[in-house]
């Protein structure tokens, strides 16, 4: 019970940093996309924020084997940039140029029940199952 506590408050802060810091306007980040035309840098100053604000969190969990609740620590345990990498990050990127959403943005914007919003949270879970569907059969 008390993880999933833990698991609410750390939605709820990191939902606020997003519409703090207007990441939930897919605008916000299609300006940041555009160079040549109403650029907005303000996205690189979130990014680097949130990396910043990472760095020590990340640095103290590859040390221990448990988390601060005594579950498992489950970080990635490769480090290989592979194709399968590659792809999906590129999948990732051309997806959040185009909507302007990225996971997190999409599931907090799904409250305003706006169709396109919709429709980019249907499309993902789509393909996080096709994606699913393809690891099983490589195996």
């Amino acid at each position: 019970m008390i993880s999933i506590v833990f698991a609410l408050l750390a939605g709820i802060i990191f939902g606020l940093g997003l519409i703090l810091s207007g990441m939930g306007n897919p605008a916000k980040v299609q300006n940041f996309l555009d160079f040549f035309g109403n650029w907005d840098p303000s996205l690189a100053l979130v990014m680097a924020g949130a990396i910043a604000v990472a760095i020590i969190p990340f640095t103290w969990a590859k040390r221990r084997e448990k988390a601060l609740l005594g579950e498992p620590m489950q970080l990635p345990s490769s480090t290989k940039i592979d194709a399968r990498l590659l792809i999906g990050a590129a999948m990732f990127g051309i997806g959040w140029g185009i909507a302007g959403f990225c996971p997190g943005p999409a599931l907090m914007n799904l409250a305003t029940l706006h169709s396109e919003v919709i429709l980019f949270v249907i499309a993902m879970i789509i393909g996080i199952l096709l994606q699913q569907t393809w690891a099983r059969k490589q195996k």
